[in-house]
């Protein structure tokens, strides 16, 4: 039988083995070699025929890595767009909460029921029956006695909106990371991650319940009825940390990093970045302890507090460190403090990354932060200054999220890339 009839069905087996074990073997048939009883014609044949099996082997090879490095830069974009939108969704709850609160709706919802709750009143009779059951909790009795049906109807839909919008995060949130998961498309590292940020979904609509919880019990008689200021500042802290990881991660997925010069004064940039960022933060959770306690109508006036720069009522409550979080006075001054050292130290990282030569992108980020801490002060003495209008009070309440977006894609700009 012909030698090389019976060697050619295993000319792909030993192609692929010439390929895994590496050039020598390739360089091996090109120098050539005539085993005994081989003629050479037939010998050439057969080398040339694993030759060819090689080089398309080859470059099959490169075909599949090059298509495969494709989809991988798309999906994580697509995962990365993912992560934004949720983060714009969240955004919108904390804008829809702000409003919610401001305009004294956050109680008109008496229970809460993850799927029956979906269901508004429907009919005039259903409306009415909702309406007798907000009558016997203590805002409507000591705050909206006058309250009509149609103002009753009002305050509902905004509670209702947010309740609904909170549920649609969470169908935006769990059915794409359950698709993403199945196919693959979300790396290991990122796994824990997304199943951190459903844990803190689910704990942010529980949190929002027992906050509502709250301001359904009787107060004490020198109080009205409202929601914890611990609970509320809880749930918007929260809800800003949620918003925060998911921005960070979704930034990381669809910008490119940019490499920064070196600079003696880069590493202290990156550590006073994280510091304003974290300031920013505290700042905006002091807000809301100024809100559950409606300390925004104790005195406005700016710079001082009626003709004073330290009010007499400073430290008043005792034990004292309840004046820190429980009496009015003193959590607005905290939060003007809050915010003035807010914009003092953005102020001075602007000055700091001046001296770093930083890439386009983080000089636009710092740019922004500068201008955005100086209309958020401006707002919020105006909110002061004009008695807490809900418009004014509400875009105080954004232009914090917006001042932390800011100061977190600075620090994402800043952040080392991996070797």
């Amino acid at each position: 039988m012909n030698v090389l009839a019976r060697a050619s069905p295993n000319i792909n087996l030993l192609a692929r083995g010439c390929l895994c074990r590496g050039h020598s073997t390739i360089r091996f048939l090109h120098h050539g070699f005539t085993p005994k009883g081989f003629l050479n014609r037939k010998c050439l044949t057969w080398r040339g025929n694993i030759l060819t099996k090689v080089q398309g082997l080859k470059c099959r090879r490169v075909q599949h890595t090059l298509s495969g490095a494709s989809p991988s830069r798309k999906t994580d974009k697509i995962v990365g767009a993912w992560l934004l939108t949720c983060c714009g969704m969240t955004a919108g709850a904390v804008v829809i909460g702000g409003v919610t609160r401001l305009t004294e709706s956050g109680l008109s919802m008496t229970n809460w029921h993850l799927i029956k709750g979906m269901k508004p009143p429907g009919s005039q009779e259903e409306w009415a029956a909702e309406f007798e059951r907000y009558k016997q909790f203590p805002e409507f009795q000591y705050v909206h006695k006058d309250i009509t049906l149609q103002d009753f109807k009002f305050i509902f839909g905004m509670e209702y909106l947010h309740r609904m919008w909170g549920r649609a995060i969470g169908l935006a949130f769990i059915l794409p990371a359950a698709f993403f998961w199945q196919k693959g498309w979300l790396s290991k590292p990122m796994k824990p991650r997304v199943l951190i940020y459903g844990s803190l979904l689910v704990f942010q609509g529980l949190l929002g319940w027992y906050m509502v919880k709250s301001g359904l019990e009787e107060p004490s008689p020198s109080d009205i009825p409202r929601v914890s200021q611990y609970r509320l500042a809880s749930h918007l802290g929260s809800a800003f940390v949620l918003y925060a990881l998911m921005l960070w991660s979704g930034l990381s997925h669809v910008l490119k990093p940019q490499q920064i010069a070196p600079s003696k004064h880069l590493p202290l940039l990156r550590k006073c970045a994280h510091g304003t960022m974290g300031l920013v933060f505290f700042t905006a959770l002091s807000g809301a302890f100024v809100a559950g306690l409606d300390a925004g109508l104790v005195y406005n006036s700016f710079p001082k507090m009626a003709d004073r720069w330290i009010p007499s009522d400073i430290m008043s409550f005792s034990p004292k460190w309840k004046n820190f979080l429980e009496n009015p006075t003193m959590v607005q001054f905290d939060h003007r403090v809050l915010g003035i050292g807010t914009a003092c130290g953005i102020s001075a990282l602007w000055i700091l990354a001046r001296r770093v030569p930083l890439p386009a992108r983080a000089g636009l980020a710092i740019n922004c932060m500068l201008g955005m801490v100086a209309v958020q002060v401006t707002l919020g003495i105006s909110t002061l200054l004009l008695y807490v209008p809900t418009s004014l009070a509400a875009a105080h309440q954004s232009g914090s999220l917006t001042l932390l977006s800011l100061a977190l894609w600075f620090t994402h700009e800043l952040r080392k890339i991996p070797k």
